[in-house]
């Protein structure tokens, strides 16, 4: 069987992390964390990078951070997964979702000003497939109503926009570091990046516990204490060893992944062209970092009979994100602004095919004809 997805691996983790574990410092905040908060910060140019234990935990702590409380708004895309509405939920919050591009699968952010109510406290745009939401027309919506950006970069790490690291745009932004992502800490795992300096303090007592612990440990107070609503939101430097491999080779196996992606591009190019599938689409300002390829087809019935061939076949294809306005929770904390012209059509027929760091020529190579005999 091809995979779907497999982590990556670059051959330096076991060597990491067993430092780590001679370190003697095996919980949050030690050597690795350090190394990874810096070279993101240096490398996308992000005023604070947090690790955490997951983008799940990333987005609970920016909505912490924001003290979104009982009854405010806050704006998403339906298409997307359960941790981007829960984190605000769980607050208290009213998710309000917005019909998607079909070009990206990104929200619409021509639809996203008439979603704006006196309750909306928060914008977030999520970047899918690591291709860039229109941040420009987002930004300027949030600074004309005075409402937060916290952008849901998980599948972003790498890609840009007009130049700029996703998550590092809007006030907040939030990376995972799955093992489905391009870049993995050893199973789950996330960063907050915190772009506005004036979040940071709260963020750093926030992510621990509530208490001043990281000024302690940096000796600018003499002892620490409770001082605010938090959780434990630090990623084991265990984990962050392997991190630390993975970002040490964050070039290649981003060159790797991208060249997969124009493979898969160049030979379902001519289906495109006949109308028998359509194919993503990367805007002029984006750069991508190649998370994932998909194709989409015609409808779910013929998407259900693509999938099915393709397992007889020993290929495993998936398709994902039951829109979330279509789940029972979605209608009870949500609601849907305006009309859903395409999330429901479009998540309907998309289809994603094998893409990770690992995957082998010959195999892709397989996954390729097998999908052009599908549709001979």
């Amino acid at each position: 069987m091809i995979p779907f997805n497999a982590p990556p691996v670059v051959g330096t983790e076991l060597e990491y992390m067993q430092a780590a574990m001679n370190s003697g410092k095996l919980c949050g905040d030690g050597g690795f964390t350090r190394r990874c908060q810096q070279w993101m910060e240096q490398h996308f140019g992000s005023h604070k990078v947090l690790l955490t234990p997951s983008c799940t935990a990333s987005l609970e702590m920016a909505a912490l951070l924001l003290d979104i409380q009982p009854g405010d708004e806050v704006i998403m895309p339906s298409f997307t997964f359960v941790s981007t509405a829960n984190a605000f939920v769980l607050r208290g919050a009213k998710v309000v979702f917005v019909d998607l591009r079909p070009d990206t699968m990104n929200i619409d952010e021509t639809k996203i000003e008439a979603a704006i109510t006196d309750k909306t406290r928060a914008i977030v745009p999520v970047h899918y497939a690591g291709v860039a939401c229109e941040m420009d027309t987002i930004m300027a919506l949030a600074k004309k109503y005075n409402l937060y950006v916290v952008e849901d970069a998980a599948q972003g790490v790498m890609s840009t926009y007009k130049g700029k690291a996703l998550g590092t745009i809007g006030h907040i932004g939030c990376f995972s570091f799955h093992e489905t992502k391009n870049y993995t800490s050893g199973g789950e795992g996330g960063a907050t990046l915190i772009n506005v300096p004036e979040l940071v303090e709260r963020a750093e007592i926030i992510r621990e516990k509530g208490t001043n612990r990281s000024q302690f440990f940096r000796g600018q107070v003499d002892k620490y204490t409770w001082r605010d609503i938090g959780s434990s939101y630090l990623m084991a430097d265990l984990q962050a060893a392997y991190l630390w491999a993975q970002l040490e080779a964050a070039e290649r196996i981003n060159a790797r992944r991208l060249t997969q992606w124009q493979n898969y591009h160049d030979a379902f190019a001519p289906l495109a062209q006949r109308g028998l599938i359509d194919l993503p689409s990367i805007p002029v300002d984006c750069r991508h970092n190649a998370h994932m390829f998909y194709i989409k087809l015609k409808d779910v019935e013929q998407r259900t009979a693509f999938i099915d061939y393709m397992k007889e076949a020993e290929i495993l294809t998936v398709f994902h994100y039951i829109p979330l306005h279509e789940c029972p929770a979605g209608k009870e904390f949500g609601r849907f602004s305006g009309e859903n012209r395409f999330t429901t059509r479009e998540s309907e027929r998309l289809v994603r095919l094998p893409l990770f760091y690992n995957l082998t020529e010959v195999n892709q190579r397989t996954v390729i004809n097998t999908i052009l005999s599908f549709f001979a």
